[in-house]
C-alpha cells in the first residue's frame, strides 16, 4: 500500500511539473480565479493581478440573489482586462443547502444575526474552486479586507476543498497593494485605461443576497449614533412607516422545510422572495448589532432580513408544538454551536456535518401549518397545527383528564424536591451543632 501511495504522489508531482514546463514552453500564463462583484475594489484588482503577477485573470461572479447588481458585469470585466467572466446562478443551491440547514438549526449568531453573509461564503468558495479546476487555474483571489470575517470564510473553504491552490488577498499584501482609498483605486483604474463611472462619494458598505442585506460605515461607525433608516433601508421600511393594518400569513412545513405561503406551493427561494416582500412591507427583520468578529474586534452594523426573520420565527413556532422538551434543550445548544461554526467559516468540517445530521434527525416530524400576523415590525402568532403535535388538550386543561391524576403530583414533587429538602435539613443540623459548640 505504501509503495502504491508513493507512486501516486510521484505521478502527481510529475504531472504538475509537466504542466508547468508545458506552460513555460508555450509562453502560457498561469490563471487566477477572481471572486468578482463588479465593484470598484474587484475591478481594480484585475489590472493589479496582471501587473504584479502576470496572471491571466478569469472573473467569477456568484449570484446568490443580488438582483440588478449583476447588470453589465461582463462588459465591465472584459474592459478591465479579464479574459473571461463566469456568472454562476447559485440561488437555489444557496437556499436549499445552506439556508435551510441554518433555519432548521435555528442558528442565530449572538442572538441577533441571522448569518446572511456567513451562509453565502462557503457556497461561493465551493463554486470558485470548481471553476478553478475547470479552468486549470493555480490560484484564487478575493477582495475581502484584512479586518473582516470574509477573508477567513473564503480561505477556510478553499483550504478545505483545494489545499493545493494559492490564495491571493490583495488587502493583506500592503507591500504590493498600495491603494488606501476609493480615490486611489479610481486613479489606478484610469492609469490602466479603465474609465468607468465609479463614484468617490462615501456610502454604506453593503453585502446583499437573497437572504439579507448588511450595512456598515458612515454614522454606524459610532455606536452612539442612531441609524439613519430613511437613508439606509433597502428591502423595506421602518416599523413606524409600516401599514397601520396588520396582515395574516400562513405557512406550511414538511420535515422542517418550508413548502408553501398562503396556500401556494413554492420552492424555498421563491418562499424567501415572497416573505421578503411581506416582511419589508411591515418593517420586519431590522437589526442593529455590535457583534464580535472572528478576528477579535467589535463591529457595528445594521442587517435587513425581512423574509429570513419570518421564516425562522415560523419554523420555531411549529417546533414548539412537535418537539419534546429534552430535544429542544439540546437542539438549542446545537443551534448556537452551529451558528458559531458558520460565522467562523468552518462549514466544510466534520463538526458541521455532525451537528447538521443531528438537526436533520429532529426535523422528521416538524410538519404542519403556522399562522401569524405581521404588524409594524412584529410577528404575532395566530395558530399552529400539526399531525405530530405533542399538545394534549385533556392533559393541559385544568379539568382532570384520563391521562392525568392530580394525586400523581404528590410523589413527583416529593422526589423532584428531595435534594432541596435534604440540603435544608443538613444545613439546619450543621447550624444547630455549631450553636451547641
Amino acid at each position: 500500500m505504501k509503495v502504491q501511495e508513493a507512486r501516486k504522489k510521484i505521478r502527481k508531482a510529475f504531472r504538475k511539473c509537466s504542466r508547468s514546463i508545458f506552460r513555460r514552453n508555450l509562453n502560457m500564463k498561469e490563471k487566477v480565479i477572481l471572486a468578482y462583484s463588479g465593484g470598484l475594489d474587484t475591478t481594480a484588482i484585475i489590472p493589479w493581478l496582471k501587473e504584479n503577477f502576470d496572471y491571466e485573470v478569469v472573473c467569477c461572479c456568484i449570484d446568490c440573489g443580488q438582483g440588478n447588481e449583476l447588470d453589465g458585469l461582463e462588459e465591465r470585466a472584459k474592459l478591465s482586462g479579464a479574459s473571461k467572466l463566469y456568472i454562476e446562478d447559485l440561488v437555489d443551491d444557496f437556499c436549499d443547502n445552506y439556508i435551510v440547514p441554518c433555519v432548521q438549526a435555528n442558528s442565530i449568531y449572538e442572538n441577533k444575526y441571522l448569518l446572511g453573509t456567513s451562509m453565502a461564503r462557503p457556497a461561493i468558495a465551493k463554486r470558485l474552486v470548481e471553476i478553478a479546476r475547470k479552468e486549470g487555474a493555480t490560484a484564487i483571489c478575493h477582495g475581502a479586507t484584512g479586518k473582516g470575517n470574509d477573508q477567513i470564510r473564503f480561505e477556510l473553504g478553499i483550504k478545505a476543498l483545494a489545499p493545493d491552490l494559492k490564495i491571493i488577498a490583495p488587502w493583506r499584501m500592503t507591500d504590493v497593494w498600495t491603494m488606501q482609498s476609493r480615490e486611489d483605486e479610481i486613479e489606478y483604474c484610469r492609469q490602466h485605461g479603465i474609465d468607468l463611472p465609479f463614484s468617490a462619494d462615501n456610502s454604506y458598505s453593503r453585502d446583499r443576497n437573497l437572504w439579507h442585506i448588511s450595512h456598515e460605515g458612515l454614522e454606524l461607525e459610532d455606536p452612539a449614533n442612531e441609524p439613519n433608516y430613511d437613508h439606509l433601508l433597502v428591502l423595506g421600511v421602518s416599523p413606524e412607516k409600516a401599514p397601520n393594518e396588520g396582515e395574516y400569513v400562513t405557512m406550511t412545513f414538511e420535515k422542517g422545510v418550508p413548502v408553501s405561503v398562503n396556500g401556494e406551493a413554492m420552492k424555498v427561494s421563491d418562499i424567501i422572495r415572497k416573505l421578503n416582500e411581506l416582511g419589508g412591507k411591515h418593517g420586519i427583520g431590522i437589526v442593529d448589532i455590535v457583534e464580535n468578529r472572528v478576528v477579535g474586534m467589535k463591529s457595528r452594523g445594521v442587517y435587513e432580513t425581512p423574509g429570513g426573520t419570518i421564516l425562522m420565527e415560523a419554523h420555531q413556532q411549529l417546533e414548539e408544538l412537535v418537539l419534546d422538551r429534552a430535544t429542544m434543550e439540546v437542539k438549542k445548544d446545537m443551534g448556537n454551536k452551529f451558528a458559531q461554526i458558520v460565522y467562523e467559516g468552518k462549514w466544510f468540517t466534520p463538526l458541521r456535518e455532525a451537528i447538521q445530521a443531528f438537526v436533520e434527525s429532529t426535523q422528521q416530524y416538524v410538519t404542519g401549518e403556522v399562522k401569524f400576523k405581521l404588524y409594524k415590525g412584529n410577528i404575532i402568532k395566530a395558530g399552529t397545527t400539526s399531525p405530530y403535535s405533542l399538545y394534549s388538550e385533556s392533559l393541559a386543561s385544568f379539568t382532570t383528564g384520563d391521562l392525568y391524576d392530580h394525586h400523581d403530583a404528590d410523589g413527583f414533587i416529593t422526589l423532584f424536591g428531595l435534594p432541596l429538602k435534604v440540603r435544608a435539613m443538613k444545613m439546619a443540623e450543621a447550624k444547630a451543632a455549631k450553636k451547641d459548640n
